[in-house]
């Protein structure tokens, strides 16, 4: 799996606005808060973390990585930020009336203990995304233009793995004990800012940043070329319309 420590501020700068597009179908999900609480179990940087707030919830941040933590207490102060990782989290059991996990069960070793420690601590539901189409798609276009040799980062065993569909999400999160539960896909499209993509890989974030850190001179000069020719092509009004969908489920208590 991708190691995301130190890569707090980079993610910030340019990650974390792509995955907040999820929020407004997770909010219509969820309905009003009336006074309920919430935990945004792997938080990054605590943009949702700090929406969810500002939509009326009583909101906690869960986030292992120290410099997201870091970038998360800095710009959003109004939401209580801890540590802590899936599939052991540190509240007890149906400690928060709605859990939230965006974009995580994606990157945990074991998906299935991660959503029945996500069930276990919800008292009323349990919200969950995946990508199904996601970022990975524009940097292999830019790594097979470069020349270089893909990203190969830890794999997920045949038995932990799921079907990147949202049939496949929803089995898998059955398959974890979790109960009622409802999936639907959701597509948009991310205005990437060029320099906040580039940012993102020099920073180390995901499987484009770990490739072009692992890269030497040479070859992060070609990965550069090839980005730019990219974008170039690409580029509409000075950003990067990107198409991205994911799966959005929601299990409910009953």
């Amino acid at each position: 799996m991708k190691d995301w420590a130190g890569v707090g501020e980079a993610f910030s700068a340019s990650y974390a606005d792509l995955c907040a597009g999820t929020f407004s179908t997770m909010h219509r999900a969820l309905g009003a808060p009336k006074r309920r609480n919430l935990l945004d179990v792997g938080a990054g940087d605590g943009r949702l973390a700090a929406a969810w707030a500002d939509a009326g919830w009583i909101v906690r941040a869960c986030e292992p990585e120290a410099s997201m933590r870091a970038v998360s207490r800095r710009r959003h102060p109004q939401v209580d930020t801890v540590s802590g990782a899936l599939p052991d989290l540190p509240f007890e059991d149906g400690a928060f009336d709605v859990v939230v996990a965006n974009f995580v069960l994606n990157h945990v070793a074991s998906p299935r203990r991660s959503a029945a420690e996500l069930r276990r601590v919800s008292r009323d539901a349990v919200v969950a995304t995946t990508w199904m189409l996601s970022p990975s798609w524009f940097w292999a276009e830019i790594t097979e233009r470069a020349g270089v040799e893909p990203f190969a980062g830890a794999k997920l065993s045949a038995a932990e793995d799921f079907e990147r569909t949202a049939d496949g999400f929803a089995r898998m999160l059955r398959e974890a004990g979790l109960e009622h539960v409802t999936v639907a896909e959701h597509g948009w499209t991310w205005n990437a800012e060029p320099d906040a993509l580039w940012l993102s890989v020099e920073g180390g974030v995901a499987g484009a940043g770990a490739l072009y850190t692992g890269l030497d001179d040479d070859d992060r000069r070609r990965f550069r070329a090839a980005f730019d020719r990219v974008i170039e092509e690409r580029r509409t009004g000075g950003v990067l319309p990107l198409e991205h969908r994911a799966a959005i489920a929601v299990a409910t208590a009953g």
